[in-house]
């Protein structure tokens, strides 16, 4: 449609009056480049008409409706954007590009937040698409990347202290400093491997994702920046290797204070029979009844970090501390109050670190669970115990020929030892 040639400015009444079909009215003077259009329906529409100054081009820009916006309001904003043509810049592409920006920001706004891919979307991705067993299409069982304890180490590992932190957040929208926090926030409890593990799995997760192209070719994996982060900090998250050995007068300190303290019924008890056996915590946390036999005084450890078997000889105190205990649990000598289930070995580290805190701990030396362990070994040389007896107490194995040959067991020896090492810790709270 050819454009009308005004010889003089438009007004109000010249744009009121125009009915559909009529041509394209232009303003002149200063406010040249100004027109208004009637469409077929009556709307009438202010624009500007100006070659851009990029594309060299004849293009033009919507400023608004009549009467929505009077003449008079056009007039003020064409100025606006002569002046945005002036400094080389296109109004038109720039008009373009806020739509764009304004359409993103409200499709954002109204995205249900159930079809954000959040960090405990992407855990269980990893979880059980990758490390857990799972089924084919057909029905058969698809080995999962690591064993079964494995597995359930890694679940937990990733629900202990990921989910609840990032769980509900956009995987994307996971920063660095928020990785960092989480896992200096597991440090300073004093859990620097469990740290570790939660940054390297976290990690593996992302990975995951990220082959299976979840995320844009521009993302950046936020645990990976964490870890380059915490080793600039010179953040240890892995696990040193122990000295402390807690002498006879700390042993009997710990045990007269141990009955008032803040740890949990349980705690208290997988502490006792540590002190009586030289087991691992986490051994004896995932302890069942059908592995303990009351009446051979024996106690079953079926898995073990060296993946050998074992039966730990059970000195009298131990015994009569499990008859004792069997009238008040179900399958579980040492039972989560929660959920029945064995308690986690991560709970005793974190309620010494609760109590260290609230300055509730007893006045010792700082001390962990296994430095127990490794009393019991250091007490029952003291006690002139010998060395092969003494590595059979604590289930470690042989090594070199010695190890390949000599296949005796010293469980005989181990009860008389054991038996002796749990009188002379009750003569040491009697004295």
């Amino acid at each position: 449609m050819a454009t009308l040639q005004n010889t003089k400015p438009l007004s109000s009444r010249t744009v009121e009056v125009m009915k559909p079909g009529d041509k394209i009215k232009a303003d002149t003077g200063e406010n040249t480049g100004l027109r208004v259009k009637c469409g077929a329906t009556g709307v009438k529409t202010f624009f500007y008409r100006y070659t851009s100054p990029i594309t060299s081009k004849l293009v033009q820009v919507k400023i608004g409706h009549f009467p929505e916006t009077s003449l008079a309001e056009a007039r003020l904003k064409l100025h606006e954007l002569k002046q945005i043509r002036r400094q080389g810049r296109c109004p038109r592409t720039e008009a373009r590009e806020q739509q764009q920006q304004e359409k993103e920001q409200e499709k954002a706004r109204v995205e249900p937040v159930e079809k954000l891919f959040t960090v405990k979307e992407l855990v269980e991705l990893y979880l059980t698409q990758y490390i857990e067993d799972r089924k084919s299409p057909n029905g058969r069982i698809i080995a999962g990347a690591r064993k079964p304890k494995g597995q359930s180490e890694t679940r937990r590992t990733l629900y202990g202290d990921a989910i609840p932190k990032l769980g509900e957040m956009p995987a994307n929208a996971v920063t660095r400093k928020a990785v960092v926090d989480m896992i200096m926030a597991i440090v300073q409890r004093g859990a620097n491997v469990q740290a570790g593990n939660v940054l390297r799995e976290l990690s593996a997760a992302y990975e995951f994702a990220i082959g299976l192209g979840y995320f844009s070719d521009e993302f950046a994996n936020p645990a990976i920046l964490a870890k380059a982060s915490l080793r600039q900090a010179k953040v240890k998250l892995t696990h040193q290797r122990g000295k402390r050995v807690l002498s006879d007068t700390e042993l009997a300190t710990l045990l007269k204070w141990l009955p008032g303290s803040d740890y949990t019924a349980t705690q208290k008890n997988v502490l006792r029979f540590t002190l009586w056996t030289g087991c691992r915590t986490g051994e004896v946390c995932n302890a069942a009844w059908k592995d303990i036999d009351l009446k051979k005084r024996t106690f079953h450890i079926r898995e073990s970090k060296t993946e050998v078997e074992r039966y730990v000889q059970l000195p009298s105190q131990a015994v009569e501390f499990l008859k004792t205990l069997r009238l008040t649990t179900g399958d579980y000598p040492f039972p989560s109050q929660k959920t029945r289930l064995p308690i986690q070995q991560k709970q005793l580290t974190e309620q010494a670190w609760r109590m260290r805190v609230s300055n509730k701990m007893v006045d010792l030396p700082a001390w962990t669970p296994h430095d127990l362990r490794r009393s019991v070994r250091t007490g029952l040389s003291r006690l002139q115990c010998t060395n092969e007896v003494a590595e059979a107490v604590l289930g470690h194995s042989r090594k070199g020929i010695e190890g390949t040959y000599d296949l005796h067991r010293y469980e005989a020896e181990c009860r008389q030892w054991l038996q002796k090492w749990a009188d002379h810790l009750d003569a040491l709270i009697r004295d």
